[in-house]
């Protein structure tokens, strides 16, 4: 049966700007049969990030078009690290940190990928499956000899380090390391292609040269370019760091509202990237967009499809609520309603003050809650007059009485107080 896949995967990404470089053919190796193809995680951290979701759209698009795509974890190159991109060598993990952080990344990675049905399901394989049993002498004999010093002082990866200071033998051999997973993979299970960020493709070609030089194999590599944000930087990160999958390491309520701050510009870029809408529909969110910026249409379709793609749809229902409580006209039962973590996660930022719980749960006076154990107030005079004039909530709620007495039904979680003075301004007191 000829194979025809579901649309022009090349042509696909080209036009979301997912597309850097690839090798001649492959694009007509793609049209005229299924293609198995593979792109490799590495398990550095117990969960993926916002990094690495163009290589998991790769995958997914691959999947989508009728191919095959195969998620290599590297149990063994996680061992010996990439230099590619780095300016220093990374710290070296122990097996056990090793197992731990690809079983993370494996059960994140069935969210985004088919591995149940047809015939192009989702395959995982780990190359330390493969490595576990060479030994040294072994692989510099039967692999090292095909590759020549000078090709691989050639490549970027090693040239860059080089000109930063230098790096090691262990981080040097990588390329060969990783170039041998193509050549077991292509000889072992017949996968033609390799896919990854437009920083891989040394490594990426080490494996095609690798190919053609022992079994005299055609094999091919795509690679996608860096996204960076229309100021040039490095999209992916917040002022914390990372953009974790885990909402253990980045709660629901960040990672929707990472989403939602995206800028216009980079809004029309991005949706293009990582949505899963069709080209219409997009290409319509677009048209909505333009001229009418400040409704911020296209970050809150992008940040409603990521959250449900990464945490489902009742935590996007939490996020949203968690939204609409302190950006919104939220009620006190809305806010009462999220649960630790989000909650946790939206008071991120607000100027907090720390009280010894004790003198919250004994009762404590509201004015001497709001000017004498924080500063939230400048006096006691200044507070009076803005509770008076119903200007201050409490958990969303307006107090007006200056006798009110602080208890224990206050506190949120056992831990948190919420005071709002005005409309928009939000202080957060929590129970030490």
């Amino acid at each position: 049966m000829t194979f025809k896949p579901n649309f022009d995967f090349l042509e696909e990404l080209q036009w979301r700007g997912l597309l850097h470089d690839s090798i001649p053919g492959t694009d007509e190796l793609l049209n005229k049969e299924r293609v198995s193809a593979y792109i490799g995680f590495d398990p550095t951290a117990d969960s993926l990030h916002i990094g690495n979701m163009v290589p998991i759209m790769l995958l997914t698009l691959f999947q989508k078009a009728g191919h095959q795509p195969i998620v290599l974890v590297g149990g063994a190159t996680g061992r010996v690290g990439d230099p590619s991109g780095k300016t220093a060598e990374r710290q070296l993990l122990d097996t056990d940190a090793i197992q731990r952080n690809l079983e993370g990344q494996k059960a994140q990675l069935m969210r985004f990928l088919d591995f149940e049905k047809g015939d192009n399901k989702a395959i995982v394989v780990n190359n330390y499956d493969w490595f576990k049993d060479w030994s040294f002498l072994d692989f510099i004999r039967d692999v090292g000899k095909h590759i020549t010093v000078s090709y691989m002082m050639g490549k970027d990866s090693v040239k860059n380090r080089l000109e930063a200071g230098g790096l090691s033998f262990t981080e040097f051999t990588y390329q060969l390391v990783q170039g041998y997973d193509f050549l077991h993979l292509y000889r072992e299970m017949g996968v033609k292609l390799q896919m990854g960020g437009s920083d891989q493709w040394g490594n990426i070609t080490t494996g095609t040269e690798l190919i053609r030089k022992t079994i005299q194999g055609d094999a091919y590599a795509i690679t996608a370019p860096l996204v960076t944000k229309s100021d040039g930087t490095k999209f992916g990160k917040s002022e914390g760091g990372n953009v974790w999958l885990d909402a253990n390491k980045t709660p629901v309520f960040s990672f929707y509202q990472f989403w939602l701050n995206i800028g216009d510009e980079d809004a029309v870029k991005f949706i293009k990237i990582y949505s899963l809408k069709s080209r219409l529909e997009i290409e319509e969110l677009i048209k909505a967009h333009e001229g009418q910026e400040y409704l911020r249409s296209l970050q809150k379709a992008l940040a409603e499809e990521m959250t449900i793609r990464v945490h489902g749809e009742e935590a996007l229902l939490l996020a949203q609520k968690a939204t609409q409580v302190f950006f919104g006209n939220g009620s006190e039962e809305d806010l009462r309603a999220l649960d630790e973590a989000t909650l946790a996660a939206s008071l991120e930022g607000m100027d907090t003050f720390n009280i010894q719980k004790e003198k919250v749960t004994e009762g404590i006076n509201i004015l001497d809650l709001l000017a004498v154990e924080s500063t939230i107030f400048s006096s006691k005079g200044e507070a009076r007059k803005m509770v008076q004039a119903n200007g201050f909530s409490l958990n969303k709620a307006k107090i007006s009485d200056v006798e009110y007495q602080i208890s224990a039904a206050d506190v949120l979680h056992g831990r948190y107080i919420i005071a709002q003075k005005g409309k928009k301004n939000y202080f957060v007191i929590a129970l030490i």
